[in-house]
């Protein structure tokens, strides 16, 4: 038989009751899971995902001050005294340190995802690798994509991310897709080879843009550039024999 892909438009519509069994893969494009991506590919030992600056400076009070890095935004401006969660600009901030990461959308996603048997944070950056780890042999459970949307708003990058993904998987086997599962492909088909046009066009790509980090967009529409794998087990994210921590 084969695997059932569906596509859920934005995180308020998940139920943790049909969460049970079910393989789920978060996208924020723009930018939560991108920055993940890219923290871990550029050395961060472990991304902590809360769901906001509160929980976030409790977080850090719990690490010495030189063991973590503080990066997040609300609703699309950097929290004072974090860093900008641009993925382009971690480098120098993530290496060897705990990442306390605070986003609007991203991060609140995965934290609802938890009761889920499997969670993943995917993106443009590094859909491939994830595709790959989600059809290992040895699982058969169905596989959610959630785009996290904003603030109960669908996010057409998202759609397009999660679009990315299905592809990803088809090069791999074949699946048994949802209509909405369709619709993400056939989005993704349409601007496969214009991902920057199609991200700039998006509400959140037009405000980052707008805040003058049309870079950014740039930076995170490559496709399959890092191997990373983060992914949650048992209130920690994995990445290969790497643990990302969810303290």
């Amino acid at each position: 038989m084969k695997r059932k892909v569906h596509v859920i438009l934005k995180k308020e519509e998940l139920l943790a009751k049909k969460l049970e069994g079910k393989t789920v893969v978060i996208f924020d494009v723009l930018l939560a899971t991108s920055t993940i991506a890219a923290a871990l590919q550029q050395g961060a030992t472990e991304v902590i995902p809360v769901k906001n600056e509160e929980e976030a400076r409790n977080k850090a009070k719990t690490y010495k001050p030189d063991e973590i890095a503080l990066v997040g935004e609300y609703r699309g401006k950097t929290i004072e005294g974090f860093f900008d969660p641009n993925p382009s600009t971690l480098k120098e901030h993530v290496k060897n340190k705990t990442v306390i990461l605070s986003t609007t959308n991203g991060t609140v996603a995965i934290r609802s995802a938890e009761k889920a048997k499997q969670v993943y944070a995917a993106s443009l950056l590094n859909g491939e690798a994830v595709a790959s780890a989600v059809c290992q042999p040895s699982q058969d459970e169905t596989i959610l994509l959630v785009c996290s949307g904003s603030s109960d708003r669908f996010c057409l990058e998202d759609l397009y991310g999660a679009g990315h993904f299905i592809n990803c998987l088809l090069r791999l086997k074949t699946f048994h897709l949802t209509d909405a599962a369709k619709a993400a492909l056939l989005l993704y088909k349409a601007y496969e080879h214009s991902p920057v046009e199609i991200l700039k066009r998006s509400s959140v790509g037009e405000m980052l843009t707008q805040y003058g980090f049309l870079d950014e967009i740039g930076f995170v529409s490559r496709k399959n550039v890092y191997s990373v794998v983060p992914k949650v087990v048992k209130k920690k994210l994995v990445n290969g024999e790497e643990t990302i921590c969810l303290k």
